[in-house]
């Protein structure tokens, strides 16, 4: 709606996507903090890895977005660092940042299983945090819809097409990810253990993901089976291994 949000003259613009990333990070690092604290594990540590995970989720989040959409990035390679534009991609920050952690959390001897369920609050919450980004920028943006709550973007800077009512899936995903940090915050007391509240957000969110996409308006990159994106089917893929591994879990504990 608003893709800039402060323009000092020609001297400095703030993008409202950017500013809602860098509130999104600083939300998650201080649920991490805390939650860190609550478990007896070291904040710092944890403050640590989260610098990194969070450089790795920036890098890997564009760089999914950018070979999804190739051909422009190779007619506009120059495009590919304005991230304040919108295009970060979450299972590429995911993937990346996860490889980052593990190495981390080997080199520190950090307990795995919990530092899984520390991210599994903490990311809910940056990531709804950031979807208002998304929606502020215009992009992730849907399909044509003709119910009561669609959304008309009318800014010229928008990535949205303009003048058109749409359905507004940065706002699905917001909603999706707060109900998923709630959630998760009211099972820390009744988890049996060390990781459980982990596969339980990786499967939620994999299934809501897949849902939204359905909705979803912009260009989704190439399809499997012509009908589901890539996101959609690493969302599907994601929720049917967590559920897996709950259930395994589950018997074993």
């Amino acid at each position: 709606m608003y893709p800039v949000l402060l323009k000092i003259g020609d001297l400095a613009t703030i993008h409202t996507y950017g500013f809602f990333i860098a509130l999104a990070v600083l939300s998650a690092m201080f649920v991490a903090k805390h939650e860190a604290k609550r478990l007896g594990i070291d904040p710092d540590k944890v403050v640590d890895a989260c610098f990194y995970v969070v450089i790795a989720a920036i890098v890997g989040s564009r760089l999914f977005y950018v070979i999804t959409n190739l051909d422009f990035f190779m007619s506009a390679p120059l495009e590919m660092v304005k991230i304040w534009n919108g295009g970060l991609v979450f299972y590429g920050g995911f993937i990346a940042s996860a490889a980052v952690l593990i190495v981390y959390l080997k080199i520190y001897h950090l307990p795995l299983g919990k530092m899984a369920d520390i991210a599994a609050l903490a990311l809910p919450l940056g990531h709804a945090i950031g979807r208002i980004g998304c929606f502020s920028a215009g992009c992730c943006y849907g399909k044509i819809c003709h119910q009561p709550w669609a959304i008309i973007f009318k800014n010229p800077d928008s990535l949205a097409p303009l003048y058109v009512a749409l359905h507004p899936t940065q706002l699905y995903s917001s909603a999706s990810n707060f109900m998923i940090f709630i959630l998760i915050l009211s099972l820390r007391r009744f988890k049996k253990y060390d990781g459980q509240l982990f596969w339980v957000y990786f499967a939620i969110y994999g299934i809501n993901r897949s849902i939204i996409e359905f909705f979803r308006g912009d260009y989704r990159g190439a399809t499997v089976f012509n009908t589901f994106s890539i996101s959609q089917t690493i969302g599907l893929t994601s929720a049917f291994i967590a559920v897996i591994m709950l259930i395994v879990l589950g018997r074993k504990n």
